[in-house]
């Protein structure tokens, strides 16, 4: 009896496994086909795309968990129908910790330009960092390209995420940016600092600088090939070191991640400032400024650092990086 039952039972188990085989077969070769034709299909476009690019975006997603991982999240402020922001903000803000803006220049987007501070001013800071109009993930269908519709946005922005005072630290364009904002909202920013930046600076003072460039400024600002990267970096890096060797492949697929995207409206951007008559009576600001230059810095001299200060007066201090040049000012020092 006892061996007849468990006779049944085995064969009911094989019968099982042979009806479960054939299934587990199944699923195991529908998976295994997806993951071929998957790996057929990248195999065959490989060819058409640029490797380097890639790496580049790679290193762009990276740079995105970076700041996620320094407490910031992405987030998307719609303005109205024709204009969207993008800023990175903090993620819990912390009523023991002041508002900082970072503006960043031309020479990349919210991520690039700041790598180097974020880590460490989140610690101290709730920090908000927006991508200007036309660079990053902001972008406007309206026709304005000033420096004024740029702070309005960005100020507009603050106020959508409930920022109600805020100091702001701005770099080379971003300092243009900054300075409005602080003239046009004293209620919103409550210091400024400004870094590299040729606001104040004579119509005279501005065709010297543009000629001692000695090539087409629009494409040194938004450069469209390797050699435009090139003279870019030379111009605004004081002692370039190892980037001087970078290969020019490596440099097209910055510029293509970088640079392409909304190059038409960049170049708007940058033929504004540069044919913009200067401001004669540029408005004094009432905020704490903190003006920062690097000693060699070619693009921008020392002396509009301190020609800055002199309109501004006894609220604002100057403090010159010795040794350096314009993008190692902006890296190094807050």
């Amino acid at each position: 009896m006892q061996v007849a039952k468990k006779e049944k039972q085995s064969h009911i188990e094989h019968s099982y496994m042979a009806m479960a085989y054939p299934k587990l077969c199944n699923v195991l070769s529908f998976y295994l086909a997806t993951i071929i034709a998957i790996s057929q299909f990248l195999i065959s476009i490989l060819p058409y795309l640029n490797p380097i690019t890639l790496l580049i975006t790679l290193a762009d997603a990276l740079l995105s968990l970076y700041l996620r991982s320094c407490g910031l999240c992405p987030c998307t402020v719609e303005l109205d129908d024709q204009t969207t922001m993008n800023f990175w903000v903090a993620n819990s803000r912390r009523s023991n910790k002041p508002a900082l803006v970072m503006l960043h220049g031309y020479g990349g987007n919210s991520k690039w330009q700041f790598i180097h501070q974020v880590g460490s001013l989140s610690q101290s800071f709730n920090l908000y960092i927006p991508d200007l109009l036309f660079f990053g993930k902001s972008y406007t269908n309206r026709p304005e390209r000033t420096e004024v519709f740029q702070a309005k946005c960005v100020a507009e922005g603050l106020k959508r995420l409930g920022v109600e005072r805020f100091a702001v630290y701005s770099v080379s364009y971003g300092g243009y940016v900054a300075y409005w904002m602080a003239e046009m909202y004293p209620e919103l920013v409550e210091k400024v600092v400004v870094v590299s930046c040729g606001v104040g600076m004579t119509e005279e003072q501005k065709r010297e600088q543009i000629n001692k460039v000695g090539s087409n400024a629009l494409n040194l600002l938004v450069p469209e090939s390797a050699h435009d990267l090139r003279l870019l970096v030379n111009l605004t890096v004081h002692k370039p070191g190892p980037s001087k060797w970078v290969p020019d492949i490596f440099l097209h697929g910055f510029i293509n991640v970088t640079y392409k995207q909304h190059r038409k409206e960049k170049l708007e951007l940058a033929e504004h400032l540069l044919s913009k008559k200067t401001d004669i009576d540029l408005p004094i600001l009432t905020q704490e400024t903190l003006i920062i230059w690097g000693d060699k810095d070619d693009v921008f001299p020392v002396y509009l650092a301190y020609q800055l200060q002199r309109q501004l007066g006894p609220k604002s201090k100057v403090e010159i990086i010795e040794d350096t040049g314009m993008t190692p000012c902006q890296s190094r020092y807050i």
